[in-house]
C-alpha cells in the first residue's frame, strides 16, 4: 500500500495564535489532557480543560445522542475560540456522535450517517477545532470488507462534500465489540488508503485509544511486544497518519474485545506499559487525551479524578514523581466506565452502532 504523508489541518482558532493576543512562551514537549463537557456552553469546557491542568482538550460539539441539534451559535463559538487562545491550548479536538455509521448497510441510515458527518466537520471548523475523531462504525450482517469499502466511502463523501473547510476526520481504533469495524490497523490502513485514492487524504488521519487496541489484542507491553504493535500499525496504516492518542486503560483483559475505560494503571493494562508508550521514541510528541472516569464512588464527577490521572501519564512519561493530589476514598475513579459524555454520565451502550 502507497502512504502518503498526512499534512495536519490548520486550526482556525483552537489552539493557534489569535490577532492582538500573544502565543504561550512555552509549549511542553507532549500535551496532555482531556475529554471535557460543554454543558453550560462550549466555553465552558475549556475552563474545565483550565481547572484540571489540561494542554489540549477533547469535546462533544452536540448532543450525541440526537440526530437533530440546533445549530451552532456563532457567538458561542467565538467565545470558544478566544477561551482556547486565553488558556494557551495546543491543540482541540471534537467526538463525533455515536449515532453515526457510515458503513451502515441500510442506506437512509447511511446517508444520515455521512450527513452527521458533514455537520460535524462543520461545527468543529466555526469552533476553530482541527480535527474530528470519528468511528468506522458497524458492519451489522455485512462481510467486512464490504463494510470497510463503505465505511470509508462515507467518510470520502464527508470531506468531499466539505471541501473548502480546514477541519479534517481521525478514523478512531476500536475494540472490534460486536459488529464495529476499525479493530484490526488493516481496516484502519484501508480507510486511509481509500481516501488518499480519492485526494482527500490530506483531511484525514488515525486516533489510537489504548483500551481499544488492548481489548482487540495489539498488545503494549512488555517492550518488544509494544514494538510489534506499533510495527504493525506503521505497516499497515502509517506512523505518519497517528494524530492523538486515547489514554485509558481497560477494565477488561486483553483480546476481550470489550470497550470499558478504567483509570490509567487501575485496570488490565497497567502503569508499566503506559510507561513503556509513553517514552517510546516512535510516539514522541503525540497528544494523550483521557477518556477515563470522571465520578468518585458517590457517583459525582470530581476535577481530581482528572488531575490524578494526568499526573500518573506526566510521571510516567518523564520518570519524576506524581505532582497532583491522589484522590481521596471520596473521589477516587471507579472502575469501568466509558468516557464521559456530556451529563458527566456513561452513554448508552445500545446508543453505539453494533453494540
Amino acid at each position: 500500500m502507497t502512504r502518503r504523508t498526512t499534512r495536519r489541518p490548520r486550526p482556525s482558532g483552537a489552539g493557534a495564535r489569535v490577532a492582538g493576543k500573544p502565543a504561550p512562551v512555552t509549549r511542553p514537549d507532549r500535551l496532555f489532557g482531556a475529554h471535557h463537557s460543554i454543558a453550560g456552553g462550549p466555553s465552558r469546557a475549556v475552563e474545565r480543560a483550565v481547572e484540571t491542568g489540561c494542554e489540549c482538550l477533547q469535546v462533544f460539539t452536540r448532543n450525541i445522542n440526537r440526530w437533530d441539534n440546533p445549530p451552532l451559535d456563532q457567538a458561542a463559538a467565538a467565545a470558544f475560540r478566544a477561551a482556547v487562545a486565553d488558556a494557551g491550548l495546543g491543540l482541540v479536538v471534537a467526538h463525533d456522535s455515536y449515532l453515526i455509521n457510515p458503513a451502515a448497510a441500510d442506506d437512509d441510515l447511511r446517508d444520515r450517517s455521512i450527513a452527521g458527518l458533514e455537520e460535524e466537520l462543520r461545527r468543529a471548523e466555526m469552533l476553530g477545532i482541527p480535527w474530528v475523531v470519528a468511528h468506522p462504525g458497524a458492519a451489522g450482517g455485512q462481510e467486512p470488507e464490504v463494510a470497510v469499502r463503505r465505511a470509508a466511502d462515507g467518510f470520502v463523501a464527508a470531506l468531499q462534500r466539505t471541501a473548502g473547510l480546514r477541519a479534517g476526520l481521525l478514523v478512531e481504533t476500536t475494540a472490534g465489540q460486536g459488529s464495529c469495524l476499525g479493530a484490526d490497523f488493516a481496516e484502519i490502513g484501508a480507510i486511509v488508503a481509500r481516501a488518499d485514492a480519492a485526494e482527500v487524504g490530506r483531511r484525514i488521519g488515525v486516533c489510537l485509544d489504548t483500551c481499544h487496541v488492548f481489548a482487540a489484542g495489539y498488545a503494549l507491553a512488555p517492550a518488544g511486544a509494544l514494538d510489534a504493535t506499533l510495527e504493525a500499525f506503521d505497516r499497515l496504516v502509517g506512523l505518519e497518519r497517528l494524530v492523538v492518542i486515547h489514554a485509558n486503560d481497560s477494565k477488561k483483559p486483553f483480546g476481550s474485545r470489550v470497550d470499558r475505560h478504567e483509570a490509567i494503571g487501575a485496570g488490565a493494562i497497567g502503569r508499566e506499559a503506559f510507561r513503556l508508550l509513553l517514552q517510546h521514541p516512535r510516539l514522541r510528541g503525540i497528544p494523550l487525551i483521557l477518556e477515563t472516569p470522571k465520578e468518585g464512588p458517590d457517583g459525582k464527577p470530581s476535577p481530581d479524578v482528572d488531575r490524578h490521572n494526568l499526573a500518573v501519564l506526566r510521571s510516567l512519561a518523564s520518570g519524576a514523581p506524581e505532582t497532583a493530589r491522589r484522590p481521596t476514598a471520596k473521589n477516587r475513579p471507579r472502575a469501568a466506565r466509558h468516557p464521559a459524555a456530556e451529563s458527566g454520565k456513561t452513554p448508552r451502550a445500545a446508543k453505539r452502532p453494533g453494540r
